[in-house]
Formats: structure tokens, C-alpha cells, sequence
């Protein structure tokens, strides 16, 4: 075998041990898609998603303690009065910042007495209630759609420009398929949707795009390469594989400090990194698994057959 960069398709095969042909297998990565999909997308028009605070509006309350206090202190005494929401804390965490569903003034007391009791003394004098309205969750809603719809846009001119538009639909339809993958499981188990979670998935969106244009990049250039006899399929193939080991590795650590902030991180992070963690997982198998695949049957569809089912190159 030939030492350097593998080139060759039997070369690529040689190279990676656990080598299997990813293109014909396409039907299995197209099923087991759907199988993520199919009861996430039931359950958004069954049971919708779980919104928080910053969508149902709810009341914020801003106190200083007079000692640092924990993000678990607070939450537990949240939830010893029936109450629950995100605890943001600064200042040396002698500030918090608490939110909740709306209180009424008998429950807005007996939460302070409590975290007076439980957590500590807190200056009276700087203490802010202020009761949020939807109309913000709303407005956030709107301009992160917006900001989706931009980002397509322009995702499909700079891959159009730079490709062919035919890469940039395939790219497109896996980034549709990362965040309702996202979406679907946060409202399958209805776990809260707040503002950090459209911060996720616009994450995750720019992440995804990025690994899915290097597989395109090596597939544009051994297009060029193809020689009579060559199949599309085979080329395809061989692109994935070649680019196999920089996707894993660059998911794996992005992977690791998702993870390390989701077990390490405070409760206020748990469900950010959780919706990263996903979108990234999910993100790296569709940049191999397909957004390829799906550009293989748009571009099979595109081509006549020869005889004996070889793709003609464009």
C-alpha cells in the first residue's frame, strides 16, 4: 500500500480496520432517523413542548445574601414550598437570581421565609420582584426564527456558490433533521424549554453545517477525480471515510467538555448542555450518515443509469 494520505478506494478500506460501506447501508441510517423522529414529532402535535418561565412569563425575583450561597440550597428550598424554576447566581454567588411561575403575595412570602430559613439572611432593602410577561418569550421566539431562516438562507448561497445547489439542499435537510431530532426528544420527555435552549440549537446549527461542508469539500474534489468505471456511490464512500477521523475527533472533544459541563455544571447549565450534547451527537451522525446519503439520491435522480446500473459523473 502506498504510505501518505490514502487515495485510492482499496487504499481507504485498507486503512480504516473497522471499515463497512457506509453508502449501501443507506436505507438503515434513513430508518433509524426516523425512528428518533417519528415519536418526537407525534409527541410536538400530541403534548407540544414544555415551555418555562421565559415563554409562560412567571415571577423573578433578584436577592443578595449576606453569605455565597448554592444553586442546590435554593432549589431544594424552591421545591420544599411546591415551587421550581432556574437559579442563576453571581457576585461571588452571593447574588441569585430566581424564577418562577407568577406568585401570588401569601406564596411569594412563605418562598422568602423559607430561603431565609434554609439558605440565609438576604438584604431586604435590594430585594426586586418583578413579574415577567410571555410577550418576551414571544419576541425571543420570533427573532430565533428569523435568525434560523437568515442562516438558511445564507447557508444555501455560500454552499450553492461554492458547491452546487444540490449540496446545499442536502445540507439543509440534515439541519432540519438535527433540531427537530433536539426538538422532538425535549418534548417526548417534556424537559423545559427556556431561553438557553434557543441558544443551543442555534449552536448546533452552525456546528453541524460546519463537518457536513468538509465531507462535501472531499466528495466535490474526487467528483473531479472520477475515472471511467467509477461509481458515484463508491466515491461518496470513500469521501466519508476519508474524512471519518477529524468528524469523530472533533465531535468526541466537543463532546467531552459538553458532557463535563453536564455533570459538573450548575442546575442552570443541565438542560443548555443537555441540548447541546444531543444536537452535537446528532449533528456528527447526519454529517456522515445523511446529509451524503440524502445528496447520493438527489444526485442519482439527477443522472441517467448506464448499462449495468453505473452512475454516469456529471
Amino acid at each position: 500500500m502506498k504510505t501518505g494520505h490514502p487515495a485510492t478506494y482499496d487504499e481507504v478500506k485498507q486503512v480504516h480496520p473497522l471499515y463497512f460501506n457506509i453508502v449501501q447501508r443507506r436505507l438503515w441510517w434513513f430508518a433509524l432517523s426516523l425512528v428518533v423522529l417519528i415519536p418526537g414529532i407525534i409527541s410536538l402535535f400530541m403534548q407540544g413542548l414544555n415551555l418555562g418561565i421565559d415563554y409562560k412569563g412567571g415571577s423573578m425575583l433578584d436577592m443578595t445574601f449576606n453569605k455565597p450561597v448554592t444553586q442546590a440550597a435554593i432549589t431544594d428550598t424552591m421545591k420544599s414550598v411546591g415551587l421550581e424554576g432556574p437559579v442563576q447566581l453571581s457576585n461571588g454567588d452571593t447574588s441569585a437570581l430566581i424564577r418562577t411561575e407568577a406568585l401570588e403575595e401569601e406564596k411569594r412570602n412563605e418562598l422568602l421565609v423559607a430561603l431565609q430559613t434554609n439558605v440565609g439572611e438576604y438584604d431586604k432593602t435590594s430585594l426586586k420582584d418583578d413579574k415577567v410577561g410571555p410577550a418576551m418569550g414571544q419576541e425571543l421566539t420570533r427573532n430565533a426564527l428569523w435568525a434560523l431562516l437568515i442562516a438558511m438562507g445564507l447557508m444555501i448561497a455560500y454552499i450553492t456558490i461554492r458547491f452546487q445547489f444540490v449540496f446545499a439542499i442536502s445540507g439543509i435537510i440534515a439541519l432540519l433533521h438535527d433540531v427537530l431530532v433536539v426538538v422532538g426528544i425535549f418534548s417526548l420527555f417534556q424537559l423545559e424549554i427556556d431561553s438557553s435552549f434557543v441558544a443551543a440549537i442555534l449552536t448546533v446549527f452552525g456546528y453541524s453545517i460546519n463537518d457536513t461542508v468538509i465531507i462535501f469539500d472531499r466528495i466535490r474534489e474526487n467528483e473531479a477525480k472520477m475515472k471511467k468505471g467509477d461509481t458515484f456511490e463508491d466515491m461518496v464512500d470513500k469521501s466519508i471515510w476519508q474524512t471519518m477521523r477529524r468528524s469523530i475527533n472533533t465531535s468526541l472533544t466537543v463532546l467531552i467538555a459538553l458532557l463535563s459541563i453536564f455533570i459538573l455544571g450548575g442546575v442552570s447549565t443541565k438542560l443548555f448542555s443537555l441540548a447541546m450534547l444531543i444536537g452535537v451527537f446528532t449533528g456528527a451522525y447526519s454529517s456522515i450518515f445523511i446529509a451524503s446519503q440524502i445528496l447520493l439520491e438527489i444526485k442519482k435522480r439527477m443522472k441517467k443509469p448506464r448499462k449495468g446500473g453505473k452512475v454516469v459523473r456529471a
